[in-house]
Formats: structure tokens, sequence, C-alpha cells
């Protein structure tokens, strides 16, 4: 097992709707996707933007797409128009989800090719 970031083996694209945060992850490649259902759970995710103090976290699988749908309730400082920060939408926020570490296995490893 090797560690990486998930943005070597994924990409992603969220959008908002008042507070609530989506988040498509999509594995470039459909030999990553057991990997990534076994680490990317709605535990790790909530975590992940435990900053955020996030509601429920739901996971949708799309296998056939070799991707994910993830929403996260109250993400959003209240949505874009109630939020007080800067930025309260939650376009730019699939990069944070992209900095998760993974495991993954070794024979996996060569096709990986994206750089780090």
């Amino acid at each position: 097992m090797s560690e990486l970031l998930l943005h070597r083996i994924a990409h992603a694209r969220s959008g908002d709707k008042g507070n609530r945060l989506n988040i498509a992850l999509i594995c470039y490649r459909p030999e990553f996707f057991d990997t990534v259902a076994a680490q990317v759970t709605p535990d790790s995710v909530a975590q992940l933007f435990a900053s955020r103090a996030v509601g429920a976290v739901q996971r949708y699988e799309l296998p056939k797409l070799r991707a994910f749908n993830f929403v996260l309730d109250h993400a959003l400082d209240g949505g874009v128009n109630a939020s007080l920060g800067l930025d309260g939408h939650g376009k730019t926020l699939s990069f944070r989800l992209l900095t998760l570490p993974v495991e993954l296995p070794a024979a996996l490893l060569s096709l990986v090719q994206h750089p780090a």
C-alpha cells in the first residue's frame, strides 16, 4: 500500500444549493473505484469538512460511471446570501476533498499517471 492524495486517482466538481454542498467525485480509472469506495466514506468526508460544522453527509454510488456524489448539509455557512464569508459558494470545495489521503494497493500504482 502507498499513501497518496485523492487527486492522483480522481477528479471532482462541486456546487451548491442554499446551505447544501454537492460534490461529484469521479475516479480516473475503474480500477480505483473500490479503493475510493472503501476509504472515502461519509464519515471520512464529514471529518475532512468538520471545520465547516457540516450536518449529515450522504454518499451516492454510481459504479458504472466510476463516480460518487456526496451531499453535505449545512456546509456553506447558511448559503451564498446568508454567509458572512467572502465566498459562500461551494464551487471550490471539491479541491478540499481531493486533498484527502488514500491508501492505494501496490498493484494499482502503475495505473497512476498524474503528477504529484
